[in-house]
């Protein structure tokens, strides 16, 4: 498989708009090109999907494992033609107090793949060489293949970069002028993900490929990803993964620890949970509502295929539109994004909270992670939620950010008591309070501390996890949907 990974010296250099425009270029150009992201970024890929038509994926090697990630990547650029890797922060930044764990240069070492550096030239002349250089030679095992000079000021100024750099005889394959720069808005965690910005993320896209395909030579930087050396692993399989597993024992905390409310499916809810009211629409598969739109953007794709893999039928829904959950529900998702940006509207949808609620309460899964949290609290920033969760959410000023070591400290439909996972924190939001009577997880690293809630069959946190990492949350969400569903029908779960 070709590939290119994209890095930089810092964040702000202009990797997203090189590895994106590279991507929509390629894709241009007919390729069938395969978008990857480092780390835990979820909005990049957005833009990435945009470009190319596939689906973003993210390789993460501190919450999924070294190991996994050219299976992943292999999974992902199946039936492709060319692969671009976008990194993250600096080429040698990882996870901290870690090494080079995380990094985009581990990842690349990884992956074997050779790697562009996008150079922020705007304040620089001859010294270019030498910040090139030193990324070069720091460490002997990255192959660092040339660079991309962005923020050029003038053909004069590209003639002096280019001479400096000819001299240390590192290619360049491009340079994008100063001025050109593509507008992406950004806001409190970052830029504003596709799913809100509609035609503008379009002609976005659209113009970073026409940035690159006008700035760099596309023919040679195909030439050095068709150099990439060999993979020797098998790509990663939803299926394979969750057929070596052992059967779960599903949860049974819905009697430890009970939400509010009666923990028998009212009336109103249990026909259009179980199918009762109509024929099976999901062929004996136990359906999960997965929460999408602008206000649930965050996921990793990964999820739905292990969801699916595990016997669901996976449907998805707009909790900004849709004032039901999807006919058949018996598990509910919601994944990270911006319930704060859009508070007046989620609660203005009384119906689909009244829905949530009850779901809740009927002792269906329903897994929240981080905005998901919020959307179950009793409010957000003072106007009502769902009211699942006996907390109260508001936005804060302080940024939390970075990866965590967790244990499951309470059994839960997300994972065993006992389950150590690696996760990641991002947000600008406090819940209090911040842990419920049976916590979800208890934080091993950095500090110690508890967090999340386990009641019922609801597992709300903060924490995002790579469910590749843990295939059994997968496999425990799918038992406990076909458990309540036999259960609520009067038939004893084998």
């Amino acid at each position: 498989m070709p590939r290119l990974v994209i890095a930089a010296p810092s964040s702000g250099s202009g990797k997203t708009t090189v590895a994106t425009g590279l991507m929509a270029a390629f894709a241009g150009r007919g390729l069938a090109v395969s978008p990857h992201k480092v780390g835990p970024d979820y909005i990049d890929p957005g833009y990435h999907a945009l470009a190319t038509g596939r689906a973003g994926r993210n390789l993460d090697a501190y919450m999924c494992g070294p190991e996994l990630v050219a299976p992943l990547f292999a999974h992902g650029a199946r039936g492709c033609d060319l692969a671009v890797v976008e990194g993250v922060m600096g080429l040698f930044d990882g996870a901290s107090g870690q090494g080079e764990l995380a990094s985009t240069a581990h990842v690349a070492k990884l992956l074997r793949a050779p790697v562009v550096l996008v150079v922020d030239a705007s304040s620089q002349a001859r010294s270019v060489a030498a910040l090139v250089h030193g990324f070069a030679s720091f460490d002997p095992e990255v192959r660092l293949a040339g660079v991309i000079l962005n923020k050029v000021g003038s053909d004069r100024h590209e003639a002096i970069l280019r001479e400096a750099l000819d001299e240390s005889g590192v290619p360049v394959f491009g340079a994008l002028r100063r001025g050109g720069e593509v507008v992406t808005p950004s806001r409190h965690l970052g830029l504003v993900p596709v799913a809100e910005r509609g035609a503008e993320a379009v002609a976005a896209v659209a113009a970073m490929a026409e940035l690159v395909r006008v700035g760099c030579d596309l023919d040679a930087l195909h030439a050095v990803a068709r150099g990439a050396g060999p993979l020797d692993c098998a790509a990663w399989d939803a299926a394979e993964v969750l057929g070596s597993l052992p059967q779960p024992t599903p949860s049974r905390n819905r009697s430890s620890a009970p939400g509010p409310g009666p923990q028998t499916p009212p009336d109103s809810v249990r026909g259009d949970l179980h199918g009762l009211d109509g024929p099976d629409r999901t062929g004996g598969r136990p359906r999960v509502a997965v929460a999408g739109g602008a206000a649930f953007t965050f996921s990793y794709a990964e999820h739905s295929e292990l969801l699916a893999a595990a016997g669901a039928d996976v449907v998805s829904f707009d909790p900004l539109r849709d004032e039901q959950l999807p006919d058949g529900t018996q598990a509910l998702i919601i994944g990270g994004g911006f319930p704060e940006v859009y508070a007046s509207e989620l609660s203005a949808n009384e119906p689909l909270r009244k829905a949530v609620g009850e779901l809740a309460r009927s002792g269906a899964p329903v897994v929240a992670e981080c905005a998901g949290l919020l959307y179950l609290a009793r409010s957000l920033d003072g106007r009502p939620m769902c009211g699942v969760l006996d907390a109260d959410a508001r936005m804060s000023e302080r940024l939390t950010l970075g990866y965590r070591d967790a244990v499951a400290v309470s059994d839960s439909v997300l994972a065993a008591n006992g389950t150590r996972v690696r996760g990641h924190e991002f947000h600008r939001t406090v819940v209090e309070p911040g842990a419920g009577a049976s916590p979800a997880w208890g934080i091993t690293r950095p500090g110690r501390r508890v967090e999340g809630f386990v009641q019922g069959g609801v597992h709300a946190s903060y924490l995002h996890m790579h469910w590749a990492a843990v295939p059994q949350a997968a496999r425990r969400i799918v038992a406990q949907a076909t458990e309540v569903a036999r259960a609520t029908e009067g038939v004893t779960p084998s």
